[in-house]
């Protein structure tokens, strides 16, 4: 989680949103990581979660990411969920929960539906209070 916070703080340098993630192999080695950066590139799907397994796909050759660990300083929005669990990711760590776009625990349980194929394991609340003061401060800065 700690590599996912340091990648946070790079994307509220750029003026996104402080989110970051990285995929891990099942031996533990980082084969992809991101951040947020929707206001850099100007794309609604630039989420940290996207990036980091289009990172891992890439560096392993398949979309299919059967024993990897995803950890992501935020827990995932309907569209990251969706990505987690098409993307075969064996298990989701993630800091601090998202009250108001949150689709793994907070307003959804899209990664236990029981209608997927899919269901990987979900760990909530890692490092929640360092992660959640990344996003509070980078919110407290630019509302002003």
């Amino acid at each position: 989680m700690q590599a996912a916070l340091d990648l946070a703080r790079v994307a509220s340098f750029g003026g996104d949103v402080p989110v970051g993630a990285v995929v891990l192999a099942p031996g533990g080695a980082v084969i992809g990581q991101g951040y947020n950066r929707r206001e850099a590139l100007g794309d609604p799907t630039a989420h940290a979660e996207v990036l980091a397994l289009r990172a891992a796909a890439v560096n392993r050759g398949s979309w299919r990411l059967t024993g990897c660990t995803l950890v992501v300083t935020l827990e995932p929005c309907t569209m990251c969920a969706g990505a987690i669990g098409l993307s075969r990711v064996e298990r989701l760590v993630y800091g601090t929960p998202d009250p108001k776009a949150g689709a793994v625990d907070s307003l959804w349980d899209v990664l236990r539906d029981r209608r997927l194929n899919h269901r990987p394991e979900v760990v909530s609340g890692v490092l929640a209070a360092e992660c959640a003061a990344v996003l509070r401060q980078f919110f407290e800065a630019h509302r002003g």
